[in-house]
């Protein structure tokens, strides 16, 4: 049984606004497709689709390189990016291998995801304008401070702080 008086940690939490100012970005990204009548098609999608639009049809490996994800998390998007109907699956260059390749309805809209991906980045561009410190200034700097520390070596020397990780 939980006790009442424990603190939460999960109380406190820098990084959650960030999260949820993207989720809600996604949300208004996603709003615009449903404006256009592109119906079950999540933001997160859209990269793969163009990235397979832009290259031909894929294995996942293949694709996964591409965008900077793991095997296994671009397997899973593949499998609900099928079941969605935006991509299908065909014998590749041998019987051996298969790839990734869009659908028709896929086709259909690729055009209009591509202006979306550029209006979207233009916004970006604006906002970031706007700002005094450019959140990609800021991913930037923090990628530099973890050439020096990792972010594991800094969770690390934490936990030691901490009695009850012992």
């Amino acid at each position: 049984m939980a006790d009442s008086h424990a603190v939460d940690p999960t109380e406190q939490s820098l990084w959650r606004p960030l999260r949820l100012l993207q989720a809600s970005m996604d949300a208004d990204i996603a709003r615009s497709y449903s404006e256009r009548q592109i119906d079950g098609l999540k933001p997160s999608f859209v990269m793969e689709l163009l990235r397979l639009h832009a290259r031909g049809p894929l294995t996942i490996a293949e694709l996964a390189e591409s965008v900077h994800r793991t095997h296994s998390a671009l397997s899973q998007k593949v499998a609900a990016m099928r079941t969605a109907g935006w991509v299908e699956t065909v014998v590749g260059d041998d019987a051996r291998t298969r790839k990734v390749t869009l659908t028709d309805k896929a086709r259909r809209v690729v055009g209009r995801l591509a202006a979306e991906w550029r209006a979207t980045e233009g916004a970006l561009a604006d906002l970031e304008a706007e700002i005094p410190y450019p959140l990609s200034q800021v991913v930037a700097d923090i990628e530099r401070a973890l050439e020096h520390k990792s972010f594991h070596e800094r969770i690390a020397e934490k936990l030691t702080e901490d009695p009850a990780w012992s």
